[in-house]
């Protein structure tokens, strides 16, 4: 049984507990079997699919967008709640906690900025797990420096003309929709960015190149050759793309640290069953020092990156400016995932290395997370901004 003492800390409510209490019994019965052996595009694009009908029918999507009167189960993204069930779904299945956290990306823009026609058209869908999300930003030469995509947007009378690339999409090629973003040149660089949602049938959007990676997720590269889309499926104002992204990885960015927080959990859990239970040299392998010290390391790195994930996640709740705390959260999750779950698979010796064993399945789940929604080398460069900003402030006020 994973430990589930952080529920009563002082960072979450009743609400919360109960949540992840009922969403892990809800996991363990509906989520339980095998894990996905087939890890052909065909194959994990109709899993994908099955989870998220999974996630709609069990209520769960309502918790990813923002809107009551659109099916949300609130007026604003819980993102308590998100990073919650993000954890939860990742200790079960790495592809649902994927299939959760797309739905939230890719619709987390509308759920913000959207206008009453963007959210009655999009929304619903979402939570019901009837529709599909896709959060496209990431181009070959532009990834985690936003400012200097090229994918152009064109006015054209009452229409948009999109051209150039995206790639390393999530739900590329199995998405109904895409939240893109693309330069529309009212001002250099970031500012001259703006967001739209983009339907996957809209002729002149092709699917150029589907992705396969170590952790098997639908990913694709996107092809837009004039592609026509009416002005009215641009989100917020011109110029305002860069503005609308980072508002919704200030959200999504606490969760990524809360799915590797469920990895990291189901590895101690892994490694602690396995100490306990494999005898050597006449004592299991538990009794050995070198075994404790690292189980104690992997318990105290996971509470340590907990506090940092909840306490970004009660900020966010709170209205408090978050992006800072978030990139702390972020960074520490990832990086002490990693460690947890490569501890977790020298404990287990040469059966750690077993193609689909759980530690094994473990390890490659967790690299992408220390690379998407923003690098670890970005997340410091994040924090450095942010603690250099305040100080100056602190010392201008002084002055």
């Amino acid at each position: 049984m994973t430990n589930s003492s952080h529920l009563d800390w002082p960072f979450l409510e009743p609400r919360h507990k109960a949540l992840a209490a009922d969403l892990d019994r809800w996991a363990g019965r509906v989520l339980a079997g095998e894990p996905l052996e087939d890890h052909s595009v065909r194959a994990v694009d109709d899993a994908c699919r099955k989870i998220v009908r999974q996630l709609g029918e069990g209520g769960w999507l309502k918790y990813a967008i923002g809107g009551a009167e659109y099916g949300a189960s609130a007026d604003t993204i819980d993102t308590r709640a998100v990073c919650l069930i993000r954890e939860t779904l990742a200790r079960h299945s790495g592809l649902a906690d994927f299939a959760f956290a797309m739905q939230g990306l890719g619709s987390g823009a509308i759920s913000l900025f959207g206008n009453h026609e963007q959210k009655q058209r999009y929304l619903p869908c979402v939570a019901s797990g009837s529709a599909i999300a896709a959060f496209a930003i990431s181009e070959p030469d532009a990834g985690s420096d936003v400012a200097a995509l090229q994918c152009s947007a064109r006015k054209d009378g009452d229409s948009y003309l999109i051209t150039g690339e995206k790639t390393w999409i999530s739900n590329g090629g199995i998405a109904d929709f895409y939240l893109l973003f693309a330069r529309t040149g009212e001002e250099a660089g970031a500012k001259g960015i703006s967001a739209f949602i983009v339907d996957a049938a809209t002729p002149g959007l092709e699917i150029a190149e589907r992705i396969e990676v170590m952790s098997p997720h639908p990913l694709a590269r996107l092809a837009f050759k004039d592609c026509r889309i009416p002005a009215g499926q641009r989100l917020g104002d011109p110029g305002q793309g860069f503005k609308i992204a980072m508002s919704t990885l200030d959200i999504f960015r606490s969760s990524v640290a809360a799915a590797a927080l469920g990895f990291a959990r189901h590895a101690l859990h892994e490694a602690l069953s396995r100490s306990t239970s494999r005898t050597m040299f006449g004592q299991v392998l538990a009794d050995f020092q070198l075994t404790q010290a690292k189980l104690a390391k992997m318990a105290t790195d996971i509470d340590c990156a907990a506090l940092l994930t909840y306490r970004a996640a009660w900020l966010k709740d709170m209205g408090q400016p978050v992006t800072v705390e978030a990139a702390m959260a972020k960074m520490t999750a990832t990086e002490i995932a990693q460690q947890a779950i490569d501890s977790a698979v020298q404990i287990f010796g040469a059966l750690g290395v077993v193609s689909e064993q759980t530690v094994e399945r473990l390890y490659r789940e967790i690299r992408p997370l220390r690379i998407y929604e923003g690098a670890t080398e970005v997340q410091q460069l994040i924090i450095a901004r942010g603690i250099i900003k305040a100080h100056k402030a602190s010392e201008g006020q002084r002055g």
